[in-house]
């Protein structure tokens, strides 16, 4: 479980802490993750993907939750995302962030917009419909296509 920590607690606490903005919320998160995983190691089916994937899903979707309770008002340009990477893979996943970017900064304002409030602010698809002026099909398009071409993006490399 140490060696499990020490490679990707560095993950789940970026993961936490991008969506979270706090580093004291973000902690609680990667404390609550890997207890998880130490009390139910059964929760992670190694057959559906690998273990970094899973927890930054575990990780984001922990803090969108916890963002839902307190539903703080912040501004996406203000958020900083800290990461620690494995060295070892540190190349690897530079040259994946940067086409990353590269993707979210080619797509339409609108559809980057609606993928950054689902995923970085937590709002659900009809919040921003509703937030948007926007049919709530509009959205959950815009949300898919974002992430169809994210997903090709990453497999690409």
């Amino acid at each position: 479980m140490g060696r499990l920590y020490d490679r990707y607690s560095s993950v789940v606490y970026a993961v936490a802490l991008r969506v979270l903005r706090d580093a004291a919320a973000a902690e609680d998160v990667l404390q609550e993750i890997f207890l998880q995983l130490w009390r139910n190691p059964g929760s992670f089916d190694a057959s559906r993907g690998d273990l970094a994937p899973w927890l930054a899903v575990v990780s984001r979707n922990r803090s969108v939750d916890m963002l839902r309770k307190r539903r703080p008002q912040i501004e996406l340009s203000e958020t900083v995302v800290s990461v620690e990477p494995d060295l070892a893979a540190d190349a690897d996943r530079s040259r994946i962030a940067e086409k990353i970017r590269a993707t979210l900064a080619g797509m339409p304002a609108p559809q980057r917009s609606a993928l950054e409030m689902a995923y970085f602010e937590g709002y659900s698809h009809s919040e921003i419909a509703q937030k948007t002026g926007e049919p709530l099909g509009t959205i959950k398009t815009r949300i898919r296509t974002a992430l169809i071409q994210l997903r090709g993006t990453v497999q690409a490399r």
